[in-house]
């Protein structure tokens, strides 16, 4: 989806040509970088300079101060969901009602690893209020609510078992989706697999939309059961192996 001319006009207010868009990308690019490991309200204009390769007087020709660069990335998750609605409003037959709600669930995973450090401030923002930050989370996540609950409303004529108000059952599922997105590598600290993780909801969508349960033969394997943090998970693994391999070099 092509964003508005205004969107990226310069701070004052005329349309930078082709290297003023290419400057203005590759900062909003490493603002998205250094999200990824510092605490947004603790990035400075000139560490987002200092990224690019460039000064805070260029960084200031595109954008007022560090928040609105953050609100124009935020501003994108809304070109993703398209995809998203897009998988969503996918085939929910019989034969391939199954294989169209893990899509989904894998497609709304990786949309969110994809955009994590940007929703990530987004959700801390909207906890504190902010109503910009709410309502642009609001419309990253509306064409996907919107999409789900008129395809709810065709594939259960009669109600779905989940509720008989479509856009209800589709608010409910949505916000499923983006809570364990959200919470993935916590939950795989408890080694609860990805996988597991995808499974479970894609049941869930499925009998939510249709009515149906998940054909025979999907089931995976049972774990046993956990009552405490598993460091061998995947995602704690990765982030062990990491601090394993930073450690031989120190030494080294």
């Amino acid at each position: 989806m092509a964003r508005e001319p205004e969107t990226l006009a310069a701070t004052d207010g005329r349309l930078p040509g082709r290297r003023g868009q290419a400057t203005r990308q590759r900062l909003l690019t490493c603002t998205a970088e250094l999200l990824e490991g510092t605490p947004w309200r603790s990035i400075k204009v000139i560490d987002i300079a200092r990224q690019a390769g460039t000064s805070p007087a260029t960084f200031y020709q595109y954008f007022e101060n560090v928040e609105q660069a953050i609100l124009v990335l935020a501003e994108e998750l809304t070109e993703g969901a398209g995809q998203l609605a897009a998988l969503v409003d996918g085939d929910w037959s019989e034969e391939a009602g199954w294989d169209t709600a893990r899509q989904v669930v894998r497609g709304f995973m990786d949309y969110w690893e994809a955009n994590r450090a940007v929703f990530r401030v987004v959700e801390l923002a909207t906890e504190e209020g902010d109503l910009r930050f709410r309502g642009l989370r609001v419309r990253a996540l509306n064409a996907v609510t919107v999409t789900l609950a008129r395809v709810v409303a065709g594939a259960a004529p009669k109600g779905s078992p989940a509720g008989d108000d479509p856009m209800t059952v589709a608010a409910t599922l949505i916000s499923m989706l983006a809570h364990v997105a959200a919470h993935r590598y916590g939950y795989e600290f408890w080694g609860i697999r990805t996988d597991s993780l995808v499974d479970s909801q894609a049941r869930i969508l499925l009998w939510s939309v249709t009515g149906r349960t998940a054909p025979a033969g999907s089931e995976g394997a049972v774990p046993a059961p956990r009552s405490g943090p598993v460091v061998g998970g995947g995602a704690a693994r990765a982030r062990t192996d990491a601090a394993r391999r930073a450690a031989r070099r120190v030494s080294e």
